[in-house]
């Protein structure tokens, strides 16, 4: 079974936070730390805190001064290097939140550093509203019935086909500047989504109906 691992970013905080029992590890970037304290989250379960800490201040952290990792790289995100971090101790199945909400750039910029480690690592990201990640060229997704699934190319796919959604799509090209495929909703259990060229990034929002 893949060792699973939880990480807070700092985009919005999230309304309910997971459950730490189901992680092999756990972490957040500095900014992140500020509202987990907030929240109330576990802070003695964090494994590791990364960042900069522009953003770190205040005598509770340093309670916790033994678990910071200082990346001070101004070349990188603390998102990106929390994730090299995390590929360094051998895991790669990741839950990311707080990867949007804020200043959009943020939220862009989550995204294609989730892009660039797409080989090695399967980082899923959640907010309020969906969960979204980047899926290979053959994938289902699974208990999706009455759900809003929205396909995104980054920046094209082609040749992509669906089976159990609502508006199905069979060998056809979608573009950042021309087609999108979002707002379609699942019919069934089960989405088949294959794709011949590309990359292509999936979001899965709440009931439709």
């Amino acid at each position: 079974m893949s060792r699973k691992v939880l990480l807070f970013i700092n985009g919005d905080a999230p309304k309910s936070l997971p459950n730490p029992e189901d992680y092999d590890l756990i972490a957040c970037t500095d900014g992140a730390f500020h509202y987990l304290k907030n929240l109330h989250f576990p802070l003695e379960k964090l494994d590791f805190i990364s960042g900069d800490f522009d953003s770190h201040s205040g005598a509770d952290e340093n309670v916790y001064e033994d678990k910071f990792i200082f990346t001070p790289d101004q070349e990188k995100t603390d998102f990106h290097k929390a994730l090299e971090i995390i590929a360094e101790k051998g895991f790669k199945d990741i839950d990311v939140f707080g990867g949007s909400g804020g200043e959009q750039d943020h939220f862009l910029g989550n995204l294609t550093v989730a892009y660039s480690f797409k080989e090695n690592l399967s980082i899923k990201f959640y907010d309020e509203f969906s969960e979204y990640f980047f899926i290979p060229k053959t994938f289902v997704l699974k208990n999706v019935k009455n759900k809003l699934v929205s396909l995104y190319p980054f920046p094209l796919v082609e040749n992509v086909t669906t089976k159990g959604l609502n508006w199905p799509l069979t060998n056809e090209n979608l573009s950042i500047t021309t087609r999108i495929g979002t707002r379609n909703f699942a019919l069934e259990d089960n989405v088949l989504i294959e794709y011949e060229k590309g990359d292509l990034l999936v979001f899965i929002g709440r009931d439709y109906l």
